[in-house]
């Protein structure tokens, strides 16, 4: 299959047929968001992301101010940001996006315009950012002093997607933007924000019954803690054979539920159509289409 791969794209590009991107894996998307004034930075709110980097930032969930990001990665992110401006001379409102990883960060892309989170952070901080922006570009002083990172509340915006409404739509987030809209909610705290946030985009809270299907062991172990604690909130736990058998050597109770392919019962397609499930959390082990789609 890699030859044949490789061959389209000699077809496609005999100068250059093949690229090669490094990935870097676990890591996280911070965003700043700024106006600058003849290269100075004036005003910027960062936000992270809560998905690992390689969600197109269109489909993230954003939290501001950042709530898991190192102090020496902001302070870092600013630096750069400042650096940026400068050598760019921006007037204007702009956007970088950066990935980082153990405190060490890489611009993804700066964009020298109102990026799409622009009216998210100007309602989070209190700041109006496209009104500074604009004053900044008919000449206007606009420095001041702006606090965009010690506020009281926690600023949530989730995606709103649409793929129960269309047939055959792949629902794996990626690099491309699938999301329809999006909404943004205010909390005391993340945890606040966010449940409002995913409540607003139409995510109904489950009543009873939980199906879990975790595929590589790594993120058996990291969800360990959450399975514990659906349990101990009193959920009726289901999980697939690999998942139920994991979840029953570190003390978790769960009732084994066959795969969409096996003809043994209980059988998940059977209870999916009876209504049985209010929630499923489903982490295949890759994103073949087999594997998604457990055919």
């Amino acid at each position: 299959r890699l030859e044949e791969y490789l061959q389209k794209a000699a077809e496609v590009s005999r100068e250059f047929p093949v690229v090669v991107s490094k990935f870097i894996m676990d890591a996280k998307e911070i965003e700043i968001d700024a106006v600058a004034q003849n290269g100075e930075v004036k005003i910027y709110a960062i936000s992270e992301h809560i998905e690992n980097a390689g969600v197109h930032s269109g489909d993230a969930t954003m939290v501001l101010p950042p709530y898991y990001t190192y102090l020496e990665t902001v302070r870092r992110m600013k630096d750069v940001s400042k650096k940026i401006a400068a050598g760019l001379r921006i007037t204007g409102p702009f956007n970088i996006q950066f990935i980082a990883k153990d405190n060490e960060i890489k611009v993804i892309e700066c964009n020298v315009r109102a990026s799409r989170s622009f009216p998210f952070v100007s309602k989070v901080t209190g700041y109006n950012f496209i009104g500074l922006a604009t004053r900044a570009m008919l000449g206007k002083d606009i420095s001041g002093k702006y606090s965009t990172v010690d506020l009281d509340h926690v600023g949530v915006k989730a995606p709103q997607f649409s793929f129960s409404r269309l047939k055959g739509a792949d629902p794996v987030l990626g690099v491309e933007m699938a999301s329809t809209g999006e909404v943004a909610c205010f909390g005391k705290d993340l945890y606040e924000a966010l449940l409002k946030a995913m409540i607003s985009t139409g995510f109904v809270m489950p009543k009873k019954n939980v199906l879990l299907t975790i595929g590589r062991f790594e993120n058996k172990v990291e969800f360990l803690p959450s399975a514990k604690k659906l349990g101990q909130l009193g959920y009726n736990l289901f999980a697939t054979e690999g998942t139920y058998v994991f979840l029953k050597e570190n003390g978790v109770a769960s009732t084994l539920i066959h795969k969409a392919r096996s003809s043994k019962k209980p059988n998940l397609i059977s209870h999916l159509i009876d209504k049985k499930l209010d929630l499923v959390i489903n982490i295949p082990q890759g994103y073949s289409r087999e594997e998604i789609t457990d055919r």
